[in-house]
């Protein structure tokens, strides 16, 4: 589930035993170095027309960050100066989660969800606007929606064109990730659209979430954060890969295991003082993929905070980060 809660209370017997230091794991690179607005959870990131990037996230009424070199980031506020009336009915703080933002047709395309913890009775909207800037969506709604009596959870959206056609996958816990074909006019799910399922894993609570499908080369690549965010220093956030050579899947890991049956290769997993790395998207800039996410910093009390790393493709196709 994707919900940023209250700040977490480290104990002093639990900061005694934290790294004084950053040890960065020989295997997984640190976050690149940033300044300025720094706390984010759930972030997509995309370079707009204008030059800027733009962060929105998970907290306030998806809150927003803006910056002119991808370096420092400066608070802008949230994308809505309120929320939708038809939020509250998945929640009684109109509190959206997990957004992402696109490009496509003229316009920048939202997407988020509104929901409650622990249950997926959840809708996932989206809004549109001509700069992308926080303070100019205009909403159009619900997109899809899953009530208690479903097998999959309508959250954690991410877009993907495909052969001229539109996807979104979402998903979190409930049996995993799962994937709809949209109207590529209004950008909401296909009356009667089969919900294809991508990713899950054999135990009970199945444990996987917040999907981001990126196409490189022939395949498409499903990233999703395993196991569990949002406790803090506590988290085991991480993030798993497969690909496919068509988008509905099946996706497989580099030892051919499908993510159906709980497969993955671990791209990016907590280290030093970057605990429960997740909360994925990738955006590309300039000819180049970056991977952005959420960490909890083991050196501040377990604040959420954004990293990002530059994606590189070995010559067998699958990332790395680096």
């Amino acid at each position: 589930m994707k919900r940023l809660g209250l700040a977490t209370v480290v104990t002093a017997a639990l900061i005694a035993l934290l790294p004084t230091t950053a040890q960065a794991d020989t295997t997984y690179p640190d976050p690149l170095p940033i300044t300025g607005r720094q706390i984010i959870h759930d972030p997509t990131v995309l370079r707009l027309k204008s030059g800027q990037y733009v962060a929105y996230s998970t907290g306030g009424v998806i809150g927003a960050r803006l910056s002119k070199d991808r370096k420092h980031w400066d608070d802008a506020g949230n994308a809505f100066a309120g929320p939708p009336s038809w939020w509250y009915e998945y929640n009684d703080t109109g509190d959206p989660w997990a957004p992402d933002i696109s490009y496509r047709a003229g316009r920048y395309w939202l997407y988020y969800a509104v929901s409650s913890w622990g249950t997926n009775h959840s809708a996932i909207g989206v809004a549109t606007s001509r700069s992308g800037l926080p303070g100019t969506w205009t909403d159009h709604g619900k997109v899809l929606t899953s009530e208690t009596t479903d097998t999959w959870n309508a959250i954690d959206p991410a877009i993907i064109q495909a052969d001229g056609r539109l996807w979104m996958s979402f998903g979190s816990y409930w049996t995993g990730i799962r994937m709809v074909e949209l109207d590529r006019r209004t950008g909401k799910a296909l009356t009667a659209a089969p919900v294809h399922h991508l990713a899950t894993r054999p135990d009970a609570p199945y444990a996987v979430e917040g999907p981001y499908i990126v196409r490189h080369g022939r395949h498409y690549y499903l990233f999703a954060s395993y196991d569990q965010c949002c406790q803090g220093v506590n988290s085991t956030y991480k993030i798993r890969v497969g690909r496919s050579t068509s988008v509905t899947g099946p996706y497989v890991d580099s030892e051919g295991r499908p993510m159906l049956e709980g497969g993955g290769d671990l791209l990016l997993e907590g280290h030093g003082q970057y605990v429960g790395t997740g909360g994925q998207s990738v955006f590309r800039d300039r000819s180049q993929d970056w991977l952005a996410y959420h960490y909890y910093d083991a050196r501040d009390e377990g604040t959420p905070k954004l990293g990002l790393n530059r994606l590189h493709w070995t010559r067998s196709g699958w990332p790395i980060v680096l």
